[in-house]
């Protein structure tokens, strides 16, 4: 081992160039084509990149962009065959039909689903109690993205499952819900109250942050002190959750308007005497009914077509997906302190997407056949240093699950299908290196901000699992690779390279480590020497970053 760790540092194989770097919209028409998408993508881009002056990187070769888009879109690096059948395809569309691809697979479902339990529910990654919560949640989310729900049509049935309260724990401080009988999906989606408390001002928060793009709780005790977003402007939003409240609505003394659903729309502003009614977060009032719960009424608001947050907010958080920064960024913090960068296209690409009916897959297809997406991450030209013009891919740090995932793919490690399926992999479990990794690396970061610690580096270096798995004894790919009858040094090495990175090296490389091999590395064995150079590969950030 010691021996690999003083190869990593004087074999500095990946030359670190290679890791460079509210007014109501009108009504939008209908742009269905992902073309046509990508074209306002670009035509936007290419405008503001000629008025400063920006020269933008190249395209990305094609194993670049086949590495990118498999991790942006299933949550994995291509294997090697994979790759081999996509460099080969002669095809000039063929860029356009691997994201086809990608979106039937159950793994572009599963890798969704998992990133936006993660946005939903952030801490059921920071705080194991709420960790189960977060799978449960995820298993909607899966079925949604598999069949290719709608998003408004996700975001209404998450916000109108019946609820009802059915106790205390033990300590009297969490009100626990009961399933609907009659529901199936209703256990998956009261987890997401369930996270949140069953608390209407921790809903109500959540639910602006996620699905308006504000982050209404900075004003839960207080005015904004940025924002015009006011303290009773907060309550009057979560008071579209005040069902959730075991405690009356009003005070014993007081009377509640007669009114419908006026024992289900209102709070009382804590340590004040204030009680304030559901107001949507534009100011207007909502048509109360017997025929429609506060929820319902927040839920039809919130998922209109012209509704002048709802589907700019998902536009942009789609964005920040693949380009690891939004157009507004941080993406729940919009305002005069925080403007987005292209205005202009977040406004189109909203409306493009509500005219789309809330297709994930139109606006996937739409930003992966942008020439912005197609772009290299390596830094060509000083202009390119502001990762929020766009002009080259930014490097985003890869997720837990697309870190092991990856290193599955690479290695040919065979997981236990009880270990990969197991809903409690977040808990340690003895002989599960999954678990260790969703542990050990869980996160909340931003892609852009991700950076190594310690006890991750030595995961990745001592660990048992990267060790077993770069041994020639013990990894499936490796063992293959250097037992090929026939094959030289360059060939295997080859082969290594497009295995861990989606590339062949350089010649530089090539020459470097073919040098080593071919002595034999500090052990004086070919083979164990094989195993050296695909540990510093694995090992490399070229390997831990999607770029």
């Amino acid at each position: 081992m010691f021996i690999r760790l003083v190869l990593g540092v004087v074999l500095s194989a990946i030359p670190s160039s290679q890791i460079q770097a509210a007014e109501i919209a009108p009504r939008p028409k209908p742009v269905l084509d992902p073309d046509a998408v990508a074209a306002i993508i670009d035509r936007h881009l290419a405008a503001d990149w000629q008025a400063r002056g920006i020269k933008p990187a190249a395209v990305a070769d094609d194993g670049e962009y086949c590495r990118r888009v498999y991790l942006d879109v299933i949550g994995r690096a291509p294997k090697v065959s994979e790759l081999r059948e996509f460099l080969d395809d002669n095809d000039s569309q063929k860029r356009i039909k691997l994201v086809d691809k990608l979106l039937t697979l159950p793994s572009h479902a599963a890798h969704f689903a998992a990133v936006t339990r993660q946005a939903w529910l952030p801490q059921s990654v920071t705080n194991q109690q709420f960790a189960f919560f977060g799978v449960q949640l995820e298993v909607f989310l899966k079925n949604r993205y598999r069949d290719n729900t709608a998003a408004d049509v996700t975001v209404r049935r998450l916000l109108t499952v019946a609820t009802r309260i059915n106790g205390f724990n033990g300590n009297g401080q969490m009100r626990f819900l009961q399933p609907d009988p009659n529901d199936p999906e209703s256990q998956s989606l009261i987890a997401y109250y369930q996270a949140n408390e069953v608390k209407p001002e921790t809903v109500g928060a959540s639910v602006s942050r996620l699905f308006l793009g504000i982050k209404l709780e900075c004003a839960q005790c207080h005015d904004h002190p940025f924002a015009p977003y006011t303290k009773e402007q907060f309550w009057e939003f979560a008071a579209f959750f005040a069902e959730l409240n075991a405690l009356p609505s009003t005070r014993p003394s007081e009377m509640a308007p007669k009114s419908p659903q006026a024992d289900k729309n209102r709070l009382n502003i804590p340590n004040t005497d204030k009680q304030v009614i559901a107001k949507f977060f534009d100011g207007s009032d909502p048509m109360w009914s017997v025929s429609k719960t506060p929820r319902q009424e927040l839920a039809e608001w919130l998922t209109r077509p012209e509704n002048p947050y709802f589907a700019k907010n998902l536009a942009n958080r789609m964005w920040a997906h693949f380009f690891g920064i939004g157009i507004v960024d941080p993406v729940d913090e919009p305002g005069e302190n925080n403007p987005p960068s292209h205005p202009k296209l977040l406004d189109e690409l909203g409306q493009a997407f509500a005219a789309g009916k809330f297709d994930n897959r139109l606006l996937i297809r739409a930003i992966t056949r942008s020439k912005a997406y197609q772009r290299t991450s390596k830094l060509s030209h000083p202009t390119q240093g502001n990762p929020r013009t766009f002009a080259r891919m930014n490097v985003k740090g890869l997720t837990p699950a697309q870190l092991f995932d990856t290193l599955v793919a690479a290695t040919g490690y065979r997981e236990n299908p009880q270990f990969k399926n197991n809903q409690f992999a977040f808990f340690p479990q003895q002989g599960n290196p999954r678990s260790q990794f969703l542990l050990r690396f869980g996160s909340t970061d931003k892609p852009t901000e991700t950076s190594t610690t310690i006890l991750q580096a030595l995961l990745l270096m001592n660990g048992e699992f990267v060790d077993g798995q770069t041994s020639t004894d013990r990894s499936e790919i490796l063992g293959a690779v250097v037992d090929v009858p026939g094959w030289d040094i360059k060939k295997r090495l080859q082969i290594i390279f497009m295995t861990a990175l989606s590339r062949e090296p350089s010649p530089e490389e090539m020459e470097k480590f073919s040098s080593y091999v071919e002595r034999g590395g500090a052990a004086g064995d070919s083979k164990k020497a094989l195993g050296d150079v695909f540990w510093v590969l694995l090992n490399s950030p070229e390997f831990l970053f999607n770029h």
